[in-house]
């Protein structure tokens, strides 16, 4: 919302902001907006995976930027991040300090970016050759209470994993207060790993390794298509415009190598 407001003043236009729940009156809202007269419409997540949203547009033949979503057969504006590559980089990282059996939480099913995780999880586990276990795989839906769920469930097994990495933060951070509840130390008895780089990974102990989303960068990057677009006149409009900024694996405190321990010690 910031990154929007602040290139929306510097693009000299007018931003119109809307509260708006998915599956209860998106459309409603959308009409209202369209009906107003604006000139374009701004989708952040979980909006920008709507299919009635996107048949509405198409329908009205307004300009329209989806932010953060991992459509790849749509023909609309679109700013994203590279969430395969991005996903892949991390469980990559985590094989990389001694991790074979690595816990993964999946994101809300109903967004397109969370196929696109897993994928990268997938990937990156396969050309390590390491532990493939299907029930290493658990699902979540982006909220702090399914991660909680989702934590219980991997640490339930009878050969829990050494590393869990979930699909957003806030899964990532309850899977750290599942860990304390357990009493085991993160990241000395298991690594952690969140997606997105929101204020909660590091307003947690400890802070968490994550991937850095530039979620205010691509806010402005949009606001200013919609304006190259409007601006642009027919030439533009025809044109379907895919950004895509750089992700950063941002290392802290919640990831480190496996603990050894002796036999008799865990005995």
């Amino acid at each position: 919302l910031v990154g929007s407001l602040e290139q929306a003043s510097r693009s000299d236009v007018q931003l119109v902001v809307e509260k708006c729940e998915l599956g209860d009156h998106e459309l409603s809202v959308a009409r209202r907006l369209i009906n107003s007269g604006v000139g374009a419409l701004l989708l952040p997540p979980p909006l920008c995976d709507s299919p009635a949203l996107l048949d509405l547009v198409r329908e009205h033949d307004i300009p329209c930027v989806l932010v953060g979503s991992g459509q790849q057969d749509v023909a609309i504006n679109m700013v994203s991040i590279d969430d395969f590559a991005a996903a892949k980089a991390m469980t990559e990282h985590i094989l990389s300090l001694g991790h074979r059996r690595i816990g993964f939480i999946k994101g809300n099913p109903a967004l397109t970016v969370s196929g696109h995780r897993l994928n990268g999880y997938r990937a990156a586990i396969e050309a390590a050759g390491a532990d493939a276990d299907d029930a290493l795989i658990v699902d979540g839906l982006f909220t702090y209470r399914s991660g909680l769920d989702a934590a219980e469930q991997l640490l339930a097994l009878e050969n829990p994993p050494s590393a869990i990495f979930a699909s957003n933060d806030d899964m990532a951070a309850a899977s750290v207060a599942v860990a304390h509840r357990h009493g085991l130390d993160v990241p000395g008895d298991l690594t952690v790993c969140g997606f997105d780089d929101t204020t909660l990974a590091t307003a947690i102990w400890p802070e968490l390794t994550t991937i850095r989303q530039p979620i205010a960068d691509m806010s402005r990057a949009a606001v200013e298509l919609l304006t190259k677009v409007l601006r642009g006149g027919d030439d533009e409009r025809s044109k379907v415009h895919r950004l895509q900024l750089d992700f950063d694996l941002i290392r802290r405190q919640s990831d480190a190598a496996p603990r050894r321990r002796p036999a008799a010690r865990r005995a």
